[in-house]
């Protein structure tokens, strides 16, 4: 039950929790450009500043985006897809090819 008390905690500050972790994100930019050492990188965008974490972002988006996209262009059908018998057919076992009318 913590857990739940916790969870409406956050959900009730939601602004100052979106804010907390913008501002941690932030830090995390300030340390990528201060500390890290960027000598060995192998290309010229590697040394700019949170390109890593652009890039990781950029690239979980596209993933997201793209997987939606194809859930919907094909693999996604309505809810009845297995209850309606298709037209022309009765339900039951019937062969590959074979075609059966009522």
């Amino acid at each position: 039950m913590k857990l739940v008390k916790l969870i409406e905690f956050l959900r009730n500050r939601l602004k100052t929790v979106v804010w907390v972790c913008v501002a941690g994100l932030a830090l995390l930019v300030l340390c990528d450009a201060a500390l890290v050492d960027k000598t060995g990188a192998h290309t010229r965008v590697e040394r700019l500043p949170a390109f890593w974490a652009l890039f990781g972002f950029v690239g979980c988006a596209l993933i997201v985006i793209l997987s939606k996209w194809y859930g919907h262009a094909g693999i996604m059908t309505r809810e009845d897809y297995y209850e309606e018998p298709a037209k022309g057919k009765v339900r039951g076992d019937q062969g590959e090819g074979e075609e059966y009318h009522e």
